[in-house]
């Protein structure tokens, strides 16, 4: 008589997080050394920083720039100022979906008028101590 080895049966699982695509908006960094010049771009969360976007829905420029086109007393009362180029209707169309923004992503749609400024960091327990004292 032949002793029957239980046998086990092959379980293929796949979790739901691999179906779900984890979309964030963040900066994409392009220009010289020293001369920073990001895209604002919707991506899967996974990808690289600088791999194909999903789409690009904005430009920004971190450099200070002078105004031209002033009298040279304006000009040197004007302040730098730093370049946001958005795309209003696409990014809202993508945080509706559900897309993340990244932490200086929010900052710029913040200044921008999108989103509500966040308040501050979180405090954990050891800094929520530390005011205390």
């Amino acid at each position: 008589m032949q002793s029957r080895i239980p046998t086990r049966r092959r379980t293929f699982r796949c979790s739901l997080s691999s179906f779900i695509m984890v979309v964030k908006i963040r900066l994409s960094r392009f220009g010289n050394r020293h001369q920073p010049f990001y895209n604002i771009v919707v991506a899967q969360a996974r990808s690289a920083r600088d791999s194909k976007p999903l789409e690009v829905i904005g430009t920004y420029s971190p450099i200070p720039k002078i105004p031209t086109g002033l009298s040279e007393t304006e000009a040197k009362i004007a302040k730098p100022f730093k370049d946001i180029a958005l795309d209003r209707s696409r990014t809202k169309y993508w945080l509706g979906v559900g897309a993340q923004p990244s932490e200086p992503v929010w900052r710029l749609l913040s200044l921008v008028g999108l989103v509500e400024p966040r308040l501050g960091k979180m405090r954990t327990k050891n800094t929520a101590e530390k005011a205390i004292q």
